[in-house]
Formats: structure tokens, sequence, C-alpha cells
């Protein structure tokens, strides 16, 4: 039987690599979670569809095929996922320029305001956050951006 008394504490378990990886994932997990709960009040949509606006966004129109493999689900997944904010107005479907058998999926203005409506929530949030930060906490995070960056896109 394992006691919390045997348990290290963070400071000790971020010495080891699995100590970190543990601490980490905890620690990502709950800032998304957060996160998560500070989304903007009148957003109905779910956070998948918030991911497919968020690609749009940010690599602009992308077929169904593009947008299944960022976010790392089947075909037929972002497909019910697309159709869903196309009938809301937050996507639009059109032909392929060179592939008739693919659909290339626009954001619309609709879908880019509630995208941003929300995101700026979530900024605000995080904002007030990390002004409670020391420059020192703060400089600490802007130096590990890129790596997280890196850590989430790795295969």
């Amino acid at each position: 039987m394992t006691y919390a008394s045997d348990m290290p504490t963070p400071e000790k378990a971020l010495r080891t690599d699995g100590g970190l990886a543990s601490e980490l994932r905890l620690s990502v997990m709950r800032l998304r979670r957060r996160l998560a709960a500070e989304r903007h009040p009148d957003n109905p949509l779910s956070m998948g569809q918030m991911a497919v606006l968020g690609a749009l966004y940010r690599n602009g129109d992308q077929t169904v095929g593009e947008l299944a493999s960022h976010e790392r689900v089947q075909p037929p997944s972002i497909t019910r996922t697309v159709n869903c904010l196309a009938e809301d107005g937050y996507v639009t479907r059109g032909p392929h320029p060179t592939d008739g058998r693919q659909v290339v999926v626009t954001l619309t203005d609709e879908g880019r305001a509630v995208l941003l409506a929300d995101r700026g929530r979530r900024d605000e949030w995080l904002s007030r956050r990390l002004a409670g930060l020391t420059a020192e906490e703060r400089d600490v995070l802007r130096r590990a951006t890129p790596i997280l960056q890196r850590l989430a896109q790795t295969d």
C-alpha cells in the first residue's frame, strides 16, 4: 500500500524525467480544464468544433482530410463536425479547385467572430493570472512556450 507520505514531493519528482512528465501532464491538463471553463458564455460550440474553427483561422481554407489530420481524428468525425458548423453558418463547404472528390472548408465571418470572442475571454483570464507572477516567472514561461508547442506537435 502506498501512503501520501511515501509519495515524492513535486520538487523531488521534477528531478527525474518520469517525475517531470507526470507533473507537467497534470499541470497542463489542469490549465486546459481551467481555460475551457473560461469559455465565452454565449458560445454554444463544443471544444472540438472550436478546434476546427481555430485550425481554419490559423491555416486558412482546408480540406476535410487536412482538418482530420490536424485534429488527429478520422475523416468521418471531422465530416460530422464540419456539417454541424456549416448548418449553423460558422463554416462553408466548397469544391476543391483541382480535385472534384474533395471539399474545401472555409471559416465564415460568424465563425471568426465566435472564435475571436471566445479566445479573447480566455486570453483576458490568462493575462490576469500572468500579471500575478513575477517578471522572472513570466520569463520562464516565455522560454518554455516554444518547447511546449514543439512537444504538442511531435508525433
